[in-house]
């Protein structure tokens, strides 16, 4: 896929207050270390993750989507009567009907001429998203979307915490609910537009590919449990495994099709998981560890939040300027690959 006049006009995140460290999770733990003799630190050690945020109870996925959204819309020259598409893009929903992005419209006070609707696709929900905005606007249907996704990890990591304590586990019983323990929350909010609404410098979304390998669909899977908690269970090392082999066939594909090869790209942002998975999807694509930003030291993995609040972070941090290019690397479970190339 290759764009022509689709940019990021403003992108910016929303973050809860409340921090809850992996040395927290692991005192609350503790039934569970004291019955199986588990040393204190693994979790940071194995992970990279010291921290991740969390909102308040009772918080809805369409608040923090909300909360992003007008941020993205404060940091634009964009008004929101301009704004022709909602796409709310998280994991996390309010309920199955209606779409989350009814809600989230209706808080940040979008015109009722707006087109509205959710895109749910795991952690590549919101890349996801910017394909599809930008193909509206590439063939003129629209001239410019708001892009969100909010992210709510409190049901499952307290869901979590309660079935590890509880339940009677071994060792290997408890290796399906580790990666929930690095699950955080988070917002983000992005502004994308035909670049003829652009006042400012042209942050130009070039182009980029996608790839499927379903048949590891098993290997992380989430779902409801119960009124306000939820359940996910993933086998990481084979999810590790499965991915980095997509990643590899897509990065071959994505250098085809965008013609950036890994000298001239000056960033990397890819989805964030763990300092494992950051090292060994960088050793084998061949790609320098040096240009990569990470945020999952003190966020966690926020799903499809992940990758963007990363960008925007290296963004408000001068870590990104005018002209840098940028591979956008986006894995999620299903398993699904999508590579985007963006020219900030």
């Amino acid at each position: 896929m290759r764009f022509q006049h689709t940019c990021i006009e403003s992108l910016a995140s929303a973050l809860p207050e409340e921090i809850l460290s992996s040395t927290e999770i692991e005192k609350r733990l503790s039934p569970l270390y004291e019955r199986l003799r588990l040393p204190e630190g693994r979790l940071e050690l194995m992970t990279g993750i010291k921290e991740r945020r969390i909102w308040p109870e009772s918080t809805q996925p369409s608040e923090a989507s909300a909360a992003a959204g007008k941020a993205a819309l404060a940091k634009s020259s964009i008004n929101a009567d301009q704004v022709e598409l909602l796409i709310h893009s998280a994991v996390c929903r309010d309920m199955l009907e209606p779409a989350t992005a009814a809600f989230a419209h209706h808080k940040i006070g979008l015109p009722a001429t707006a087109q509205i609707f959710d895109v749910s696709n795991a952690c590549l929900g919101f890349l996801n998203s910017l394909t599809i905005a930008a193909s509206m606007i590439e063939s003129g249907q629209i001239k410019c979307a708001l892009i969100v996704s909010g992210e709510n990890s409190r049901p499952l990591v307290e869901e979590t915490i309660n079935t590890l304590n509880t339940a009677n586990l071994d060792r290997n019983g408890i290796k399906p609910y580790f990666a929930n323990l690095t699950i955080g929350s988070g917002a983000v909010g992005a502004v994308v537009c035909h670049e003829d609404l652009v006042k400012g410098a042209k942050h130009r979304l070039v182009g980029g590919v996608a790839r499927a390998a379903t048949a590891h669909s098993e290997l992380c899977q989430g779902d409801t449990h119960g009124a306000d908690a939820l359940a996910m269970q993933t086998d990481s090392e084979a999810l590790l495994i499965a991915g980095v082999g997509l990643a590899r066939e897509t990065w071959s594909d994505f250098t085809t099709e965008t013609g950036w090869n890994e000298p001239e790209i000056n960033r990397f942002i890819c989805h964030q998981v763990g300092s494992i998975h950051r090292r060994k999807l960088y050793a084998a694509l061949g790609l320098d560890l040096a240009k990569d930003f990470s945020t999952f030291e003190t966020l966690g993995n926020t799903g499809s939040v992940a990758l963007p609040v990363t960008l925007a972070n290296a963004i408000d941090q001068n870590e990104i300027g005018e002209g840098t290019k940028v591979g956008l690397l986006g894995i999620g479970s299903g398993l699904n690959c999508l590579m985007l190339a963006l020219e900030w």
